[in-house]
Order: C-alpha cells, then sequence, then structure tokens
C-alpha cells in the first residue's frame, strides 16, 4: 500500500506543476471553450476558459505510471490504452470545436463510430485475454455468469455507456472530477484489496492526477477537461472495472453518472413523444440549477451521494 500512497502523492504533484505550466500556455494560444445556446445563464461568464485539460491528468497518470510500476503488465497497458485510446476521441472533439469557433465538434454520429470502434477493440481483446475472459459477477450475489460471446457486445455497449455517462456529467466546475476522484479510490482499494496490486497502483496514479488538477478545475474553474479528459476517464474506469470481472458495480458507485445520462434520455424521448420536458434542463445538474442551486451545492450534494454510493460498492463485493 505505501507504494500506492507515493504514486498518489507523485502523481498529485506532477499534476500541479503540469497544470501550473499549460493553463497560461492554453491561454495564450486562445484554447477557450464556447458555450452553447440554451444554457443557464451564468454559464456564459466561462466562455474563454481553456479546455483541453484532460491533457494534464492523462499525462500526469501515464507518467507515475510507468515511473512508479517496475513489472508492465496487460493490466498497467490496458489502463494506459483506455486513457490514450478514448483521451484521443475527445481531444479530436475538441479540437474540431476550436477549429469551427463553436462548440460543436464531432457529430453524433462521428463520435458514435469512433467509440464503437475503440470499444471494440478492448472488447474483443478482453475476451481472447485469459486472465480476464467473458465471465462477469454480480454485485452483491457473487454470482458469475458466462456470457461466451455474448461478453464482446455486451462490453462494447458498457464502455460506449460509461464514456457518455461521464461526459454528460461534466458540466459544472469540479462536478465530474470531484465525483470521477471518489470512484477512482474506491477502486483503488478495491483492486488493492482482490490482489490486482499493478491496478491499485494505476488508479492510485489517476487518482493523485485527478487531486492535482481539481485545484483548477473546481468553482471559479481556471481549466476545463473537455471531452478529451471526460471520454478517458470513462474509458479508464469502464476497463478498470473490466479487469476486475465486475462491470455492473460502475452502475453502483457511479450511480451520479446513471441519473445525469438517464434524465437526459428520458428528457429526449418524452419530448419526441409528447413534446413536454419533465426536466427544465438536461442533464439533471442543469436543472437543479435552474432550480435555485449554485453549482459549488451540486458538486457537494452529488459528491456525498457517490461517497455513500461508494460505501454500498464496497458491501456489494
Amino acid at each position: 500500500m505505501s507504494t500506492v500512497i507515493y504514486a498518489v502523492l507523485f502523481s498529485f504533484l506532477l499534476s500541479t506543476i503540469t497544470s501550473l505550466f499549460l493553463i497560461p500556455l492554453f491561454k495564450k494560444l486562445n484554447l477557450g471553450q464556447s458555450i452553447k445556446n440554451g444554457i443557464p445563464i451564468s454559464h456564459k461568464k466561462k466562455a474563454g476558459t481553456p479546455t483541453f485539460g484532460g491533457i494534464i491528468f492523462i499525462f500526469s497518470s501515464i507518467i507515475t505510471m510507468l515511473f512508479m510500476i517496475k513489472n508492465y503488465n496487460k493490466e498497467l497497458l490496458l489502463v494506459i490504452s483506455s486513457l490514450i485510446a478514448f483521451g484521443l476521441i475527445g481531444f479530436i472533439d475538441d479540437t474540431l470545436k476550436k477549429i469551427h469557433k463553436k462548440n460543436e465538434g464531432l457529430t453524433s454520429k462521428g463520435k458514435m463510430i469512433l467509440l464503437l470502434f475503440v470499444s471494440s477493440i478492448f472488447a474483443i481483446y478482453s475476451y481472447y485475454n485469459p486472465s480476464i475472459g467473458s465471465i462477469i459477477m454480480f454485485p452483491f450475489t457473487k454470482k458469475l455468469l458466462d456470457l461466451r460471446i455474448l461478453y464482446i457486445p455486451f462490453i462494447i455497449f458498457y464502455y460506449v455507456s460509461t464514456t457518455n455517462a461521464l461526459n454528460l456529467t461534466d458540466g459544472l466546475d469540479g462536478l465530474a472530477t470531484s465525483i470521477t476522484l471518489l470512484i477512482i479510490t474506491f477502486f483503488t482499494f478495491l483492486s488493492f484489496g482482490m490482489g490486482h496490486y499493478t491496478l491499485s497502483i494505476s488508479c492510485g496514479c489517476i487518482a493523485g492526477a485527478l487531486l492535482g488538477f481539481l485545484r483548477y478545475n473546481c468553482y471559479p474553474a481556471k481549466i476545463i477537461m473537455g471531452d478529451t479528459g471526460s471520454l478517458a476517464l470513462g474509458g479508464a474506469i469502464a476497463t478498470i472495472a473490466m479487469i476486475l470481472k465486475n462491470p455492473f458495480i460502475v452502475i453502483i458507485v457511479g450511480g451520479i453518472y446513471v441519473i445525469e445520462a438517464l434524465s437526459s434520455l428520458i428528457q429526449i424521448v418524452f419530448f419526441k413523444l409528447f413534446g413536454k420536458r419533465i426536466f427544465k434542463m438536461a442533464p439533471i445538474h442543469h436543472s437543479f440549477e435552474l432550480h435555485g442551486w449554485h453549482e459549488t451545492k451540486i458538486v457537494s450534494v452529488f459528491s456525498i451521494i457517490t461517497t455513500i454510493l461508494c460505501l454500498i460498492g464496497f458491501l456489494s463485493i
């Protein structure tokens, strides 16, 4: 466990230093975000806030992993690959938004195709990897299920759902960072307890990097993670749970992700069917804003809920 702690501290320090260097650079390069129409008016003042912040914790996490972990195994390579592959999709999206001078990046179809492609690679690899295979666990029951060939489409759906849900959660200063930090910390302890020590150190590296990044991402944010960060984190969380053969646990500890995604889905379906909206705005964190909640209150409440969900997650093992 001492190695995990050192990994957290080193990654935190590297993330902090990298933030101090890159934030002014991103400002100088005019890599600020544009604001969509139809979101709370309070967000208009965020226009110009540097994005691409995911680069900070992706870089800090990976460098720390390579420095702290002596024996490079498949678990380490999977986590690093997921951060890079899904982060690259987000980077392309963020870059196109900047080129178009609007908050319009990849089309929904284009992004989905890329997510499906990358997810398919991870699904097929894990299916044929003897240390992962097609067996998954069910929380609370301790029952195992061999999905056989159905494992591949299941994992593809799981990756796409997780990355999109986390992406939707990243709508307030510090929200996605705070929640994901708690979830990654949960996986740090869980993987250590299950004997996946390399994975535990990898999780610790991500947790430390997020902690350093949070200092600049909390309200009022000096930098935003962008799709580069949210998709990378979604891919990493999906990969970590997949390695532990427990993808369903993400539904428990990532309950906020689920609520955010479902609120958007319900809003769209209900509006198309009946021409009315259930929520004032979706994802649901914007609805709370329109009900008078300040960003910091929403982040605090959602973080408390996630902490409780993580404790429930431990009980489910």
